[in-house]
């Protein structure tokens, strides 16, 4: 079956598909939800600053909160002084995390000031971190890059060759560049280009929404494993379909039932552990979950205007309920 497993030294991944690192969306809540709905081998933490992890502040901690049921779960860091990162990839270790990862890609403009994508400009930096952390772990260390900072300045090949010298054990590429931010088209060739010349493992990233997407990206790249980031949020079922997709050749579309349960489900899950932000988490996703619901506008005009977290449960009852949506006797 294809990306049917991938491992990373001891950890095995499977199947080899990876929910993406997303910030102010991959939290423990989010995480523990895609693990529940299947087909999704590896996950990983929002990215966190090094520096707000050596000084412990709530933020920091928060997003390094997992359970169990998350494992194999990668904790992502970014910053850019090498012995920070490296006591910060030493706390991550001590936290019992499954692996290590380096964010190389995030095009935020407070965050290319102090790492993200702003490493491809300043390679030899790059190279003193890579093997600053790599020395200083003894668990699994990989990376996601972008391309490059410009299509003047394509990286991604001699970041991954550098990666592979200093000891790095497998890497993302998403192959958009910072100044694309997330416009334009994933330029899945430097994928192919990276696999071809390097023996680690290659993560392809980029325009996967549909598991005909992803047996496309392998068929161009070869890549070990697939990456799904925002087409997660829309769909969560993604990783599920994939895996039914490369066993049989065919996949489900959720129904409204589905839906509405997955609606619920998820806004409950937030609710009950008293997630920080709650409600703001249920109007953030309600933009995304509502997608391919009859009416659907509707639902989330309703679902904004609420004014606590109840309210907003009542109103998903309420909603599904009505004639012609979704009987909730069903």
């Amino acid at each position: 079956m294809l990306f049917e497993e991938l491992q990373i030294r001891d950890v095995v991944i499977r199947p080899a598909h990876v929910l993406a690192p997303m910030a102010g969306v991959t939290d423990t809540v989010f995480r523990r939800f895609i693990k529940r709905l299947g087909g999704c081998g590896l996950i990983m933490t929002e990215f966190v600053s090094s520096e707000g992890m050596l000084r412990q502040n709530l933020r920091s901690r928060r997003y390094l909160h997992y359970t169990p049921e998350e494992r194999p779960i990668s904790a992502q860091i970014f910053g850019a002084d090498a012995e920070r990162l490296a006591d910060a990839a030493r706390l991550i270790e001590d936290l019992g995390f499954d692996l290590v990862d380096l964010n190389l890609g995030c095009p935020a403009k407070k965050v290319v000031k102090c790492g993200g994508s702003g490493l491809l400009r300043d390679l030899p930096l790059l190279e003193k971190i890579l093997r600053t952390i790599r020395t200083a772990v003894r668990i699994p260390f990989t990376i996601k890059l972008r391309s490059g900072w410009s299509d003047t300045e394509i990286v991604a090949l001699d970041v991954a060759r550098m990666a592979e010298e200093c000891g790095v054990e497998a890497l993302a590429v998403h192959p958009r560049t910072r100044l694309q931010g997330f416009s334009g088209r994933a330029r899945w060739e430097i994928i192919q280009e990276v696999k071809s010349r390097v023996r680690i493992p290659v993560i392809g990233n980029g325009d996967v929404v549909t598991p005909q997407d992803a047996l496309a990206l392998y068929q161009q790249t070869g890549c070990d494993a697939v990456m799904v980031g925002r087409a997660a949020s829309i769909n969560p079922w993604i990783f599920r379909q994939l895996s039914d997709f490369f066993r049989t050749g065919t996949f489900t579309q959720p129904s409204e039932a589905d839906r509405y349960e997955l609606i619920r489900s998820y806004y409950q899950m937030l609710v009950s552990e008293e997630a920080p932000g709650a409600i703001g988490k249920m109007k953030q996703f309600a933009s995304w979950f509502t997608h391919g619901i009859r009416s659907g506008a509707e639902l989330r005009r309703s679902i904004q205007s609420a004014g606590t977290t109840q309210e907003v449960l009542d109103r998903v009852d309420q909603f599904f309920s009505a004639p012609g949506v979704y009987s909730l006797s069903h």
